[in-house]
């Protein structure tokens, strides 16, 4: 289970790893109860389950004065076609230097592998493209509880002692909290101490009872949230999003699209008399996927209307291309509202499969 930034900051403190002072808001209107806590400049982070949210404009800077428009633009935005849905809003370190540590399982040897380098941030992989050397390792036996002071002095060089303080409390993390992967990029030094500006943390889904996370808890980012719009929903791992009315419907959907070639990415039934917000939410989880590259939406309205699907196509603003099939109850009305948008329509399921195949390939 890979949990989101604040969520492994969270575990990170409790092991002792400073992290920035932060709030959480799921809308910009909320940041009004906490203006007491924001003393000076800020960073505002998106909350998504991508890498490279940095680069992709999904962290900015703000302060007092700017922070609420600031988050604002960033709710109404997508990172690499995933929609925001909440924000971290922290503390501006005083950076003083960047550095990179991440423990993972060295699967070959059977043991925590260590990595580090003394430049940190956005660029760690094209520095260990370009130079080899700069990032150095260390595996040790398992079942030691500490990293063994000679093997962080080996690993972190010349980086200050709190530096190596941070590295072994992270290891505690990563042994505590059943961890497949326990990254901090970037690991910091301030005038304050040492913190982690970020945050990684992928916990083994076999040890989630152990680590007593709720039984839905044992789901991803995208599951929780199609869970608490009653959706049913499931990744596929292809690269067309799937959106029907009826696991029948849906199904078909799927089996069209594999005849056709193409490979679905999920499928996500919204069920009988969706409304407008439920289908954008539906839209919204579709592209949220990192594989999609198209959505198909077959849709036939009944006790679900048209004009409805149609209004929470385009209210959820994915930037991923959308199809939609629609019949039934108010199409006409649905079509013409799609049309304004320029939204490409098709007339059968067969045809706005082979469509989105045609995309794709």
């Amino acid at each position: 289970m890979k949990l989101l930034e604040y969520e492994a900051k969270q575990l990170f403190a409790e092991e002792g790893i400073k992290v920035p002072t932060g709030i959480l808001v799921s809308k910009h209107e909320e940041i009004l109860l906490h203006m007491d806590a924001i003393k000076g400049k800020v960073v505002v982070k998106a909350q998504v389950d991508i890498g490279g949210r940095g680069k992709a404009g999904g962290v900015l800077m703000a302060d007092r004065d700017t922070v609420i428009e600031t988050a604002r633009k960033l709710f109404n935005t997508t990172i690499k076609g995933i929609p925001v849905q909440r924000i971290l809003i922290e503390e501006r370190l005083d950076i003083q230097h960047e550095y990179f540590v991440s423990i993972t399982m060295d699967r070959a040897k059977k043991q925590p592998v260590i990595l580090f380098a003394e430049t940190g941030g956005m660029d760690i992989e094209e520095t260990a493209r370009k130079n080899a050397g700069a990032v150095r390792s260390v595996s040790f036996c398992p079942l030691l509880p500490d990293v063994p002071g000679f093997l962080l002095r080996e690993l972190c060089g010349d980086a200050p002692s709190d530096i190596q303080k941070t590295v072994n409390r992270l290891y505690h993390v990563f042994c505590h909290k059943d961890a497949l992967l326990a990254e901090i990029n970037p690991l910091v030094t301030t005038p304050g101490g040492v913190y982690a500006a970020d945050a990684k943390l992928i916990i083994d889904d076999n040890s989630l009872a152990r680590q007593g996370i709720a039984v839905n808890r044992d789901l991803t980012e995208r599951e929780r949230e199609a869970e608490k719009h009653g959706f049913s929903f499931v990744e596929l791992g292809g690269t067309i999003g799937v959106i029907g009315n009826g696991a029948g419907l849906t199904m078909s959907t799927l089996d069209l699209i594999e005849f056709y070639g193409g490979r679905a990415a999920d499928f996500l039934d919204v069920g009988g008399g969706a409304d407008s917000e439920r289908v954008m939410h539906a839209v919204r989880l579709a592209a949220s996927v990192p594989s999609v590259k198209v959505i198909v939406v077959n849709l036939l309205g009944g006790i679900t209307r048209c004009d409805e699907v149609a209004r929470g196509i385009i209210a959820s603003g994915v930037t991923v291309p959308v199809i939609v099939r629609i019949a039934g109850t108010n199409a006409e009305e649905g079509r013409k509202l799609l049309s304004e948008k320029g939204y490409e329509m098709l007339d059968t399921m067969d045809l706005v499969v082979k469509r989105a195949v045609e995309v794709v390939k």
